[in-house]
């Protein structure tokens, strides 16, 4: 059997960080990838231990200059921590969203990393920190060198199935959404774009135009349909689809033809070409003139 021999005085632990920022970096920028459930395996370290590990590599680069359980300690807090400063910062630029943050924290991981192998290289080689491997080979190969009786491969074989087990179940409840109430908002808007100031007089045969506005809470896709109607005369239609917590905000435009005062003025919303009955309905009391 091919022995492979892991020396202490190379930085094997930010060699494997640096495979495992690269390989994340891929995935999120890979459309096809980004959809796998190995990206999400990917990130879960990148957000909750890598940039702090790497940062406390950076800061005590000797063995002797923390504790490894408070240096474990602070990583996971110091990469808590960083995650939503980066969404902060990114927060001011346009059109940021969680896939940049997460591209940031790859970034500032790499840059991190860099200081790290700078600092640690300028130690000497008995007073670096480093994970020790070697021992965990050494363990590795002793047992595999060790004959195998019936009942310990079963054991072995229980062992594999029970951590493969739970790191699946561990998947599962990570990236499975928590499902609350399902529903749909469903809104009118006045010119500024406020919940006020909503035109009390229209004019007959010129365009008049409503902010509306639908956010899909129900879990799903739906198709929705906007219809207007002007005492109980129908102005307009308007169709279109929204995913999960996408928001769906028009300004709809319709012409009134017939004139009156006080007339009632109603915004109905239809699911799924469901036209029996408004799934929500609104309305305003309108003078057309």
């Amino acid at each position: 059997m091919v022995k492979l021999h892991i020396s202490q005085k190379h930085p094997f632990d930010l060699f494997l960080i640096i495979i495992w920022t690269i390989t994340t970096f891929v995935f999120i920028i890979t459309p096809l990838l980004s959809e796998t459930f190995l990206k999400t395996i990917l990130v879960i370290p990148m957000v909750l231990f890598i940039p702090g590990y790497v940062m406390m590599a950076a800061i005590y680069p000797k063995k002797d200059d923390i504790d490894n359980m408070e240096r474990l300690a602070l990583s996971s807090g110091l990469s808590i921590a960083i995650t939503p400063v980066l969404g902060v910062l990114l927060k001011f630029t346009p059109g940021a969203e969680l896939v940049h943050v997460l591209l940031a924290l790859c970034l500032f991981t790499m840059i991190l990393i860099k200081f790290a192998l700078y600092r640690r290289e300028k130690q000497p080689a008995e007073k670096r920190f480093y994970v020790p491997f070697h021992i965990l080979q050494e363990l590795v190969e002793k047992e595999l060198d060790t004959p195998k009786t019936r009942t310990d491969r079963i054991s072995t074989g229980i062992l594999v199935f029970t951590i493969v087990l739970a790191v699946s179940m561990l998947y599962f409840v990570i990236t499975t959404p928590k499902i609350g109430e399902r529903f749909t908002e469903f809104y009118i808007l006045g010119p500024e774009g406020k919940a006020d100031n909503y035109p009390a007089t229209l004019q007959s045969n010129y365009p008049a135009t409503i902010l509306v506005g639908v956010a899909n809470r129900e879990y799903v896709s739906v198709n929705y349909t906007v219809r207007i109607a002007l005492d109980k005369q129908i102005q307009t239609d308007t169709l279109f689809s929204l995913g999960h917590n996408e928001i769906w905000e028009k300004n709809v435009t319709f012409v009134p033809e017939k004139n009156g005062t006080n007339m009632k003025l109603e915004f109905w919303l239809f699911k799924e070409n469901n036209f029996s009955s408004p799934y929500r309905e609104l309305y305003m009391w309108v003078n057309v003139k």
